[in-house]
């Protein structure tokens, strides 16, 4: 390993492939059920495989956690490549039950294992782990590290559009965003994450598609402080085309810092339906 301290996240982090192995970063993959068929998130099952799939097959699929046999696998591996320390960064405990796997795998492991919940999924986990990786490629210690991400956590802002609402009533993980009623389901739901709780609750809602993404861009803005070097990410469950429209529309009027377009892992596309599109990021700490 370049670094003695190894980084670990789960696989609803959204982070590309290409930044992953650039920084180190090591990914517990969750699992995903197609009825008998069970599939590694990201790894035996894509994510643009799994949405063309979801939008075709009448059976929903479900999702699990990752074992603390999964966790330990992955930290004996980063050990043995050199690891004198690991930092995990998993999905908000109030979404998923993976924090409790590290914290099981972790137990009596003989080099020092720090937990970190991120209290968020996708890129809001995903900015958090870049965020520790770049602090740790300028020295930074763990608890810098750590203290890093916390600072990226507590300015995030995450905003999701929903093409329906069927997949997060069929979920059942949706915390506060219940209060939608069930006569308004051909609505275009706007959700977003609370960093502060990792739960999720409802926004404004809109009634067309256009409106929706308008909405969404406004919502998102109207929470990020622009005066200050932002890093957003635009997030899409298999719609690239509307996702590059937004992410022009972001560039040519806020000017971030950072700013990128990724597809969102099946795990999470499971809850949210094909079609959700999103905003998410950061702007810097003081």
């Amino acid at each position: 390993m370049k670094y003695p301290i190894a980084l670990i996240t789960d696989s609803t982090c959204d982070i590309p492939q290409a930044w992953r192995e650039e920084n180190e970063i090591s990914v517990v993959p969750l699992t995903i059920h197609f009825g008998n068929e069970t599939f590694l998130d990201g790894v035996t099952l894509s994510p643009e495989a799994f949405y063309e799939r979801l939008e075709r097959e009448a059976v929903h699929p479900t999702t699990s956690q990752p074992s603390p046999q999964d966790f330990l696998n992955v930290y004996q591996k980063v050990r043995a490549e050199g690891a004198q320390e690991i930092i995990v960064f998993t999905i908000s405990s109030a979404m998923s039950g993976t924090i409790e796997s590290a914290r099981l795998a972790a137990q009596d492991f003989p080099v020092p294992i720090h937990i970190v919940d991120s209290k968020n999924n996708s890129m809001g986990l995903g900015w958090q782990v870049i965020a520790a990786a770049r602090a740790r490629e300028k020295g930074a210690n763990a608890q810098e590290m750590m203290a890093v991400a916390t600072k990226v956590r507590e300015k995030m802002v995450y905003y999701v559009s929903l093409n329906t609402m069927k997949y997060l009533e069929k979920g059942g993980r949706i915390g506060k965003a219940t209060k939608f009623l069930a006569s308004l389901l051909q609505i275009k739901p706007l959700i977003y994450v609370d960093p502060a709780t990792g739960v999720v609750h409802p926004s404004i809602p809109a009634r067309s598609r256009n409106a929706a993404i308008d909405g969404l861009f406004k919502e998102f803005f109207k929470h990020m402080d622009t005066s200050k070097p932002m890093h957003i990410t635009v997030l899409h469950n298999a719609a690239r085309d509307e996702a590059e429209a937004l992410a022009e529309r972001v560039k040519e009027t806020f000017h971030p810092a950072e700013l990128f377009i990724t597809i969102v892992s099946p795990v999470l596309g499971a809850h949210t339906g094909p079609k959700a599109i999103a905003l998410c990021g950061y702007s810097e700490p003081d």
